[in-house]
């Protein structure tokens, strides 16, 4: 079977299953990484017409005047709007916006997407790319497409064949080695009010250490925990994960700690359409990163790569010169806070199996070609009818440096609710030098943790 690689600007309806027969590529193909494509796998040149530049590498150093602990400081702070899609424009800019955004902009006449010049400033470490292009011709699927083997550090399958292959693209993405942040979520009503959860989260990314190996990983990727702060009634519950990275071999571990009985137990729960805590109904635990866990319910269809509106470079989103109040508005965030700029992204189609079950029957992602992350996702009803619309506002964190997320909001259609996770314009900024020991995320460390 002759493999082909997708274009750029265009959409190949390539009808991918869950299970391809292959993952790893030709040392021919793996070559191009650094070359013509970029070395996570990226179209390395510009559109067309200019408007989405060539990759140059990205924004690799912090600005002058940046001192740990700030703020990211907006590098594009004196671009002004290109032009704005509203309700009443929308059809003139439909064949660049998702369904997701057509249904918002028809739903709200407030909503509108303040479209900016594109930037492309994704970027990671050298010894990501090189891993990147060492795993290009040793990753595999395992069994069914629930877990990855043959790769480290890297992203497992930058010139993707599949949608599950694109899956794993962002669930392995470069996103440090560890954090300590401290975020806001506001589960905001119809009326926009919100009584905000504050969260503490330390994760650490086993799957990015320097060094680190197949072997011994243990099958983790990730370890993280969420412990909430506030409002009183909730301060004091936490949860801890261990992720896998071969899913059908076993699946992610999770804990949880209740102050009220104050001890721990284990929270198979913590996964697929449960409630995420604190969110009051309105996210899903995979919907925690815009997409986490075992890739299983869902047949995934790769559909190609195209140009869109999407949100990126959302520094004006993450300024500490704002106030939750000036963000969260009725029905959606500000948009006079957020941006969006034209980028090429993978589109890839979820559709849940038959025999399994999730309140989304079908789930659209829309994953940004320089940094694997999900930047929009459509989630669809038992009817076949959109239901929530994901947006993943993020910018370059150039300390580390990694593109990743500063804030995720969760729109509900039907309720007019929606959901802010990741405000932290009033917090702190992230902790990306902290060191963790592996037993900082045992359970003795979580019982230890719950009691102080």
């Amino acid at each position: 079977m002759q493999r082909k690689i997708l274009t750029a600007a265009s959409v190949f309806i390539l009808g991918c299953t869950t299970t391809p027969l292959f993952a790893a590529v030709s040392a021919d193909e793996a070559a191009r990484l650094g070359n013509d494509l970029t070395p996570l796998g990226a179209t390395r040149a510009a559109n067309a017409d200019g408007s989405i530049p060539a990759w140059d590498g990205g924004i690799t150093a912090p600005p002058a005047g940046y001192n740990p602990g700030d703020h990211h400081a907006d590098p594009f702070s004196g671009e002004k709007p290109l032009f704005t899609i509203s309700t009443a424009n929308m059809d003139q800019y439909a064949d660049k916006l998702t369904a997701g955004y057509k249904a918002l902009l028809k739903t709200y006449d407030t909503f509108k997407m303040n479209v900016y010049p594109s930037h492309r400033t994704a970027s990671a470490p050298q010894r990501i790319y090189d891993a990147t292009k060492s795993c290009a011709t040793t990753a595999n699927l395992t069994d069914g497409g629930n877990g990855v083997t043959g790769c480290i550090n890297g992203v497992p399958f930058p010139t993707p064949k599949s949608g599950v292959e694109v899956v794993w693209n962002h669930i392995l993405r470069w996103r440090g080695n560890a954090v300590d942040r401290y975020f806001g979520l506001a589960p905001v009503t119809r009326s926009g009010d919100y009584t905000m959860v504050r969260f503490n989260e330390k994760a650490y990314f086993d799957y990015s250490q320097e060094g680190a190996t197949e072997g011994g990983l243990n099958n983790v990727i990730v370890r993280f925990q969420q412990k909430i702060l506030a409002p009183p009634r909730q301060a004091g519950q936490i949860v801890m994960v261990h992720e896998t990275l071969d899913q059908a071999k076993e699946h992610r571990k999770a804990w949880i700690y209740n102050p009220g009985q104050r001890r721990v137990r284990r929270a198979p729960n913590v996964a697929f359409d449960n409630p995420k805590e604190g969110a009051d109904g309105l996210q899903t635990s995979d919907s925690l990163d815009m997409f986490n866990g075992s890739p299983e319910r869902y047949d995934w269809k790769l559909v190609g790569k195209k140009e869109m509106y999407v949100p990126y470079n959302s520094y004006k989103l993450h300024s500490d010169q704002l106030k939750y109040k000036d963000i969260i508005k009725p029905f959606h965030l500000n948009p006079e806070h957020l941006r969006y700029e034209l980028h090429r992204v993978w589109i890839v189609d979820g559709t849940l199996k038959d025999g399994t079950r999730h309140i989304y029957k079908r789930r659209t992602f829309y994953i940004d070609e320089d940094s694997w992350q999900i930047v929009a996702i459509d989630q669809y009803d038992n009817r076949d009818q959109i239901w929530r619309v994901s947006e993943g506002h993020a910018i370059n964190y150039y300390d580390v440096p990694s593109y990743w997320y500063t804030v995720e909001s969760h729109y509900d259609l039907q309720s007019g609710r929606y959901l802010a996770l990741g405000l932290n314009n009033e917090d702190k900024m992230y902790d990306f030098d902290v060191r963790y020991k592996l037993d900082d995320f045992s359970v003795a460390a979580l019982r230890r943790e719950g009691r102080r």
